[in-house]
């Protein structure tokens, strides 16, 4: 027996640490196993009456104790002067770092517990076997270290040459000389191109994978077993689209290093908590044409784009997506005076009308906004813009529509068509297998049985849908009702029936961001457009001033009714309005009602005889009372210039000042038409004179 065991060292247990860093290596290295249990045998050839063997660590690694719940209840029998020896293949089993070498040396150290291996027995109260034991403890630390960075750079090695692949996605398959390949399954190349296709339709991931579970399309999944990968179709999730949209491997690319693991402290303890991703230029390695894609580069780096600043969590640094809400410029504003993105408020009675204002201070800060203006003048502003710059596109867009158009509707149909051949080819697998089995074997027949009838039932259900999918096919009428509508393009664009969330996706196209400042004084906003290419556009866009909005009567009308409310009823000045062809904020005829309206909400006094008797203003006809003539005589008398007054419109009262009509020259008139003769008549502009020459 070895002199360092004594006695007091049998009267405890033994424990026999077991671990293997892997469950690849515990289901494959069986013989590094049996050497571990092994142990209990020289236990209890040393002495040991008692043996604890301790193998709840199979599979984990020994760089850290966490989540190693057996070496940390080995810790603590220690701790407890329960054990008289730890057995051990080797050091690194019970750790592969030296902080946790070191703790169970010196608890060992400090109860008198013995660490026993393949080479021997060590007794950490003696100098030279604590020595030994913290050169075990740095060997096993450096070898793990050695081993990381030796796979580490093998891996990054192939990883420069492109042929690193831990797992390829759905769409692709790895040949025998590493190299990616397009799945051969026409169904599968159809899907993913159907993803692409879809997104640059509606830009959002989000609407992508609504149109696929509206439609019932499936999704191909690779999943890894042990027969190795295996395709399997399913109706997508979220992430299935956008990990396919973000994936740059469709855009023929290899990528390496996209994701970094955050290491942090917990309790004392480095753990990996989450991989984050990094920017492309942060990538490792970046291989483009590395093999066939699906999409360009060109397209892939759009996609991001899009993505991105679909975002709406974002803050400043996103634009959001483009919604169907009013607001054509949402996420586009910038204020010039603090920097922020415009927010889209709601104001009016019902809260439904939508103004562009900076509330970033006062969400942030608790301060007052920047900046407040309704959204309907800016937004008619930018669209005339968009309009101009868009316009001579326009037909090469209608082009692409139309083709688009056919080019998905045929696509929706190939991937049923598809989906169909794959089925039948499963239920003619499935009839040959039921075939193949002997009648006598009821049990096996009656599984491939269902099996075959549940084929066919797939087979039927998707016939059926391929009958009700429409078939859409080119129309030379609609062709040219499309070039038709490319030659009017704002038409089109103002159209009702137009889907506000192109028309947003459109302006984003075009313009990178708009700054704006409002001047109150002017009632003005300055504008600043930023193009996509590089190009600026500055504006002045008149803004409503307090109290206005979009279905305001306009300030002359309101000026001309408060002067013929001077000298007209409500009645005669919405005959005088409608005769002018002047409308309402709303673009409607006045009405009696309506000039009663306008004056209460614009605090004019209404027309009052006395109030204009007191002032000594006549009428026309007052003053042909006044006179004793008719109401002709003094147009004559008016249009002579014998009477003066004033018209402040055509179609409105003549206005005659009482003491204008005391004249002479006006009396003298007046006794001549009153002794019979005639009166000037008025000319009219519009008759045609006969001149004839003179004889």
């Amino acid at each position: 027996m070895n002199p360092k065991i004594t006695s007091e060292h049998l009267s405890h247990r033994a424990v026999v640490y077991i671990r293997q860093s892997s469950m690849e290596q515990v289901r494959n290295n069986l013989e590094s196993q049996r050497r571990q249990y092994a142990l209990r045998d020289t236990a209890y050839e040393m002495g040991w009456r008692e043996v604890e063997i301790i193998d709840e660590d199979l599979g984990r690694s020994g760089a850290s104790s966490h989540n190693r719940t057996g070496f940390l209840r080995l810790v603590a029998e220690v701790s407890m002067k329960e054990v008289g020896a730890v057995f051990c293949l080797e050091a690194s089993r019970l750790a592969r770092n030296n902080r946790d070498w070191a703790q169970l040396v010196d608890i060992c150290s400090l109860v008198g517990t013995l660490i026993i291996d393949h080479d021997g027995v060590y007794d950490p109260r003696l100098l030279n076997d604590r020595l030994l034991l913290g050169l075990k403890g740095t060997m096993s630390e450096f070898e793990l270290g050695l081993i990381r960075q030796r796979a580490l750079e093998a891996l990054k090695g192939m990883a420069r040459r492109g042929e690193l692949f831990t797992v390829v996605p759905a769409g692709y398959i790895r040949t025998r000389d590493n190299r990616l390949e397009k799945d051969p399954d026409l169904r599968v190349q159809q899907a993913i191109k159907l993803v692409f296709t879809k997104f640059a339709e509606y830009g959002s991931a989000r609407q992508v994978l609504l149109w696929f579970r509206q439609e019932g399309i499936s999704l191909p999944v690779v999943q890894y077993g042990l027969e190795g990968p295996e395709t399997q179709w399913r109706l997508p999730v979220y992430n299935t689209v956008l990990h396919i949209l973000q994936n740059p491997i469709y855009a023929g690319v290899y990528a390496y290093g996209r994701t970094k693991t955050v290491v942090r402290t917990v309790e004392g303890r480095a753990i990996k908590l989450r991989s984050y991703r990094v920017p492309q230029e942060e990538w490792e390695v970046f291989i483009p044409d590395h093999h066939e894609g699906y999409i360009t580069l060109a397209t892939y780096e759009r996609n991001q784009k899009q993505i991105q600043e679909n975002a709406s969590m974002k803050g400043t640094c996103s634009r959001g997506p483009a919604r169907k809400g009013k607001s054509l410029l949402a996420g586009l504003l910038r204020c010039r005076r603090c920097g922020r993105k415009l927010h889209v408020a709601y104001s009016g009675r019902q809260g439904n009308v939508p103004r562009y204002a900076c509330r970033g201070a006062a969400i942030n800060h608790g301060t007052a906004k920047c900046l407040s203006f309704g959204r309907l003048a800016l937004d008619r502003a930018v669209e005339q813009e968009v309009l101009k710059a868009i316009k001579p596109e326009a037909l090469r867009a209608t082009l692409a529509r139309q083709e688009r158009l056919y080019s998905s509707e045929t696509e929706h149909r190939r991937a049923r068509e598809l989906a169909l051949t794959q089925a039948e080819y499963e239920a003619e697998r499935a009839f040959r297998q039921y075939n193949a089995t002997e009648p006598e074997n009821r049990l096996v027949a009656a599984e491939l049985e269902r099996r075959w009838n549940q084929a066919l039932e797939e087979v039927e259900r998707l016939k059926t849908e391929l009958k009700k999918a429409p078939q859409h096919c080119p129309d030379p009428g609609e062709f040219a009702y499309l070039l038709a509508l490319a030659e009017d393009f704002p038409r089109v664009w103002h159209d009702p029936g137009t889907d506000k969330a192109l028309k947003k996706r459109i302006v984003r196209t075009l313009i990178e961001e708009i700054l704006v400042d409002v001047d109150e004084e002017q009632a003005l906003i300055d504008v600043v457009i930023h193009w996509a290419g590089g190009y600026h556009t500055t504006l002045k866009v008149k803004k409503n001033r307090t109290g206005q909005h979009q279905h305001s009567t306009s300030r002359e009308v309101v000026e001309l009714v408060r002067d013929l409310a001077h000298v007209a009823s409500d009645r005669e000045i919405a005959r005088i309005l409608n005769r002018l062809k002047l409308k309402t904020g709303k673009d409607n005829t006045w009405t009696e009602g309506r000039v009663r309206t306008l004056r209460n909400y614009q605090d004019i006094p209404a027309y009052s005889p006395q109030e204009q008797a007191r002032t000594g203003w006549l009428n026309m006809a007052q003053a042909a009372e006044y006179l004793g003539i008719s109401p002709m005589s003094v147009r004559r008398l008016l249009s002579a210039g014998i009477i003066p007054g004033k018209q402040i419109v055509p179609y409105a009262p003549w206005i005659i000042r009482k003491e204008d009509l005391d004249t002479e020259e006006v009396k003298s008139a007046v006794s001549a038409i009153k002794a019979g003769r005639r009166s000037p008549l008025p000319e009219d502009p519009h008759q045609i004179k006969l001149d004839f020459p003179s004889m």
